[in-house]
């Protein structure tokens, strides 16, 4: 290739600014090519270590259940979704090493006194241990937030929409309303127009 420009092709110091960094990337070395296979199979590796260690556990059935019972409980209500409590669960528990301990105790209380009320319920049990108070709070945070171990477990699903369904319905800047896309979107028919104009060269301008 003949050389014209302080030893460069004439094809790159006639180039845009922006073709010659293109150039300079796409030749890549053989060395640069396997430094950057073996660099990409360390991270997957590493990244799937990690991703296995934070993973949440999965409850048991018999911890679920109670779990589900002291749930039922805070929240007043005869029913709540096993789904949405085992993925609160898990991350409540990963959050905190004492927290499986701490739910069992409340469970625990619970069956002994068998509370009627959640008022009466909760404040039996920080007058038997006052650090029951936190995990309490976050139970409620995730059945009524849906945030459990500061990440987002369940949304549409949150008691602090159901509570105020019938008047006040969650803020939205979706033009297509709230959970508009649970739904699936109309049809459109396909244009059948035409262009006015035939197509145009493309035209790459330098910069």
């Amino acid at each position: 290739m003949r050389q014209t420009h302080k030893g460069q092709p004439i094809a790159e110091w006639c180039a845009s600014p922006n073709a010659m960094r293109l150039n300079k990337l796409l030749r890549m070395s053989r060395r640069d090519v396997l430094l950057g296979g073996l660099g990409l199979s360390v991270a997957g590796t590493t990244g799937a270590a990690l991703a296995a260690d934070t993973i949440p556990a999965t409850a048991n059935t018999e911890d679920l259940s109670r779990f589900m019972l002291v749930s039922q409980r805070l929240t007043d209500r005869d029913a709540l979704n096993s789904q949405i409590g085992a993925a609160l669960y898990a991350n409540i528990v990963q959050a905190n090493a004492d927290r499986k301990d701490q739910l069992n105790a409340l469970h625990t209380l619970l069956e002994r006194e068998k509370f009627t009320t959640a008022s009466a319920f909760a404040h039996a049990a920080e007058k038997s241990d006052p650090k029951l108070k936190d995990v309490i709070h976050e139970i409620l945070t995730g059945w009524y937030r849906g945030i459990a171990d500061g990440k987002v477990v369940v949304y549409r699903s949150a008691l602090m929409f159901d509570i105020t369904k019938d008047a006040v319905y969650p803020k939205t800047y979706a033009t297509g309303g709230p959970f508009y896309w649970t739904s699936k979107p109309p049809e459109v028919a396909r244009p059948k127009g035409h262009p006015a104009l035939s197509a145009s060269a493309l035209v790459i301008e330098p910069t």
